[in-house]
């Protein structure tokens, strides 16, 4: 069974911020609860071709694993895939503008399980996605502090 998890949510900054932030792996443990720290492989600025590891935790486990950057459109689209674990996984960004000028970002996870992980796959979907809307809150909370605004939470998982 394939796990494919896409959620979005409403960032009220403009895209270039939001991309930018976002996009840069060194910021991955500001604004993912699990990331416990990331490493480049390659040296920076990010491209396709660059390789980044990431210590995270996911279920009560220790995850080690590293993503290549397969896609990369500054400010659109950022695309990250990993043949490491028991479940190949492709993380991928989109970041559109909104009507009112601030930024859709989409956050999509697709893995196909194998071994026993394929068996916990509609489990690991459901944790996927209930972490998924918490990391783009806290991405949304830590971006719009600045405005001192109050934000709506409007995250929605497809």
């Amino acid at each position: 069974m394939t796990v494919d998890v896409q959620s979005h949510i409403e960032i009220e900054r403009p895209r270039g911020e939001v991309a930018a932030f976002a996009g840069d792996p060194a910021n991955a443990t500001a604004w993912y609860e699990n990331i416990e720290s990331v490493e480049w492989r390659t040296e920076p600025p990010l491209a396709v071709g660059s390789q980044v590891a990431f210590i995270a935790r996911f279920l009560g486990r220790r995850l080690t694993y590293t993503y290549g950057v397969t896609e990369l459109v500054p400010g659109e689209r950022l695309v990250m895939s990993t043949t490491d674990g028991p479940c190949p996984m492709e993380t991928a960004y989109a970041w559109t503008d909104t009507a009112d000028g601030y930024t859709r970002m989409t956050l999509r996870n697709r893995g196909e399980p194998s071994g026993f992980s394929r068996v916990a796959a509609p489990v690991m979907a459901r944790a996927i996605g209930r972490a998924n809307r918490k990391d783009l809150l806290r991405l949304k909370l830590l971006l719009e502090a600045a405005t001192g605004e109050a934000p709506a939470a409007r995250v929605r998982t497809a």
